[in-house]
């Protein structure tokens, strides 16, 4: 990496955001030597309050910070970026259809696109987490062509690590204890959480889960529903959606892409489908991968049994049908 990363966030006034950028400065995503500077974009209505997070990261006194730009001016924000992390959105509202939602937001996203494709580096990594997340990544990755494609992912790593939580409360083990867990698919309430590959560190060794959980039904059933549907059941509880567990799945993603994974560890991240488990190129695909040296690559070689199938199926149907619709309302293919 270069002395100062510059690294660009967007939707920079909201509640992801707010946790996300003190992580930033405290060195959590990039190693504790890099120095950042921090582009914080929103819309011009927000700038006035993007000021209140500029006075509490100069009281924070961090010193990997070397300068903070508060913006709503797309180029000034995206020119020269190592890093964009594209937070901000259109928010699905009351009355909204999925259809309303993804109009909204491809639009957004093939702006976004473009500035990254004309400013940004063009070694720049992007992670889109705005939702939908997956269809909205591959928005601005067609509209950025000049940038190669392996560089820009979605997250799903939330998900991950809420299966991986889910593991360890069942188990009643620490959750650093619990490895290998795989979403597969779309960041909606389709994605397979699927545990049949992970395994558990024991005292006497490393166990599957699936010989530490003997309840199937559970695994099959309770686990997957509640990994699908718990940004929804945060949203009934805390009347907001997550936030601070948005913020550190971002954190994790972007490290493990830039500084690697752990020796044997795989981690769930949206990428662009390179035909791999016979999920078509074309759309982006939460797959397991490990990361070295900058690059992620996707696990190969991993079983599929008959119950995996379907559910990856009903995940990749969808993401098809996103696109297409997707791509209709910005007037192209």
């Amino acid at each position: 990496m270069s002395d100062v990363a510059n690294v660009v966030i967007t939707g920079a006034a909201g509640q992801i955001a707010y946790s996300l950028i003190f992580n930033v400065c405290k060195g959590d995503m990039f190693g504790p030597e890099q120095k950042v500077k921090l582009f914080l974009l929103d819309i011009p209505q927000m700038v006035e309050s993007l000021k209140g997070v500029l006075m509490e990261i100069q009281d924070g006194a961090y010193p990997l910070v070397t300068d903070v730009v508060c913006t709503a001016d797309i180029k000034e924000a995206f020119t020269g970026a190592n890093y964009v992390i594209l937070v901000g959105a259109m928010p699905r509202k009351d009355g909204m259809e999925r259809a309303d939602l993804l109009k909204a937001n491809a639009s957004i996203f093939k702006v976004q696109g473009k500035a990254i494709n004309d400013y940004a580096n063009k070694n720049v990594k992007v992670l889109v987490v705005g939702n939908p997340a997956n269809t909205n990544c591959l928005i601005a990755m067609h509209y950025a062509p000049d940038i190669a494609k392996e560089n820009f992912t979605c997250l799903t790593r939330l998900d991950h690590n809420r299966a991986k939580s889910q593991i360890a409360l069942k188990a009643g083990v620490n959750v650093k204890d619990v490895h290998n867990v795989i979403i597969w698919g779309n960041h909606s309430s389709t994605q397979y959480p699927d545990y049949r590959c992970g395994y558990i560190n024991l005292p006497g060794g490393k166990q599957p889960i699936g010989n530490v959980i003997s309840d199937e039904k559970w695994l099959q059933g309770e686990f997957i529903s509640t990994v699908q549907k718990r940004g929804a059941a945060v949203i009934a509880a805390r009347k907001f959606s997550s936030a601070a567990s948005a913020a550190k799945a971002i954190t994790d993603h972007m490290r493990d892409w830039v500084l690697g994974t752990p020796e044997g560890e795989y981690v769930s991240m949206g990428v662009p489908s390179d035909g791999s488990y016979g999920i078509e190129s074309g759309i982006i695909f939460s797959y397991p991968v490990k990361c070295q040296n900058g690059k992620y690559t996707i696990i190969q070689g991993l079983s599929i049994d008959n119950f995996s199938k379907d559910k990856i199926e009903i995940t990749r149907k969808e993401l098809v049908e996103e696109k297409e619709a997707a791509f209709k309302f910005v007037g192209d293919n």
